[in-house]
């Protein structure tokens, strides 16, 4: 963790939730997708000043998508910062708040799922909403929602992602096969890790990685 001394700047005194005090804040660095902070932090119990490098970022969602027949979709997708292709779940940011609401959450899900893998909620079908997660509470305030799609079906038009996303391909595995990556260290990202997860600590994945019928029974 970087802790840069900085002196100067605006003081002001703020007592957030549960007593943690921000005495001073700046920021360092924003776009559209982040901003970065330099922020003094007085712990609850505490009178020892801390120095934190603290990055703000969208809050986001992350789907698992699951056919009639279970099996689950997954994207292959270009890292850049790690200089990888990795099989993920779907995700994306929620755009517009910083604070989402549940009907919010919801529709970016849908729309992210339509985009990144061309598939779709099948009439009848269920968005479950499985909690949420932080990717790096270390130094950023991201945090994930986490969702079950099923069925889904494969739209009329396929997938329409954002070229900037660099996604390779789209493909079903079985939930079987998706624990083996797992364990395999083929699957290596957050958010396909915690939702697998979640899942399974929810009973809907079994131990042996197939997906029972019913919530519980695995």
């Amino acid at each position: 963790m970087l802790r840069p001394n900085w002196k100067g700047g605006t003081q002001f005194s703020v007592k957030d939730r549960d007593d943690w005090q921000v005495l001073d804040t700046r920021s360092l660095f924003k776009n559209s997708y982040v901003e970065v902070f330099q922020e003094k932090v007085v712990l609850p119990g505490e009178h020892r000043l801390r120095t934190w490098t603290t990055v703000r970022r969208k809050k986001a969602v992350v789907i698992a998508p699951v056919t009639p027949e279970g099996n689950v979709v997954l994207i292959h997708q270009a890292r850049i910062p790690i200089r990888k292709l990795l099989w993920e779940f779907p995700a994306g940011q929620v755009d517009d708040s910083m604070e989402p609401d549940m009907p919010l959450l919801k529709e970016t899900a849908l729309r992210e799922l339509a985009e990144e893998t061309g598939y779709e909620l099948a009439p009848g079908g269920d968005l479950v909403f499985l909690g949420h997660y932080y990717t790096s509470q270390g130094y950023s305030d991201e945090t994930n929602y986490l969702f079950l799609a099923r069925p889904v079906r494969k739209t009329a038009t396929g997938s329409n992602h954002d070229e900037s996303e660099s996604i390779v391909e789209c493909r079903e595995f079985s939930f079987v096969r998706l624990r083996e990556m797992i364990a395999d260290h083929i699957i290596q990202d957050a958010n396909t890790l915690a939702l697998y997860a979640r899942l399974a600590a929810k009973g809907f994945v079994s131990f042996g990685g197939a997906l029972p019928t019913t919530p519980g029974s695995g």
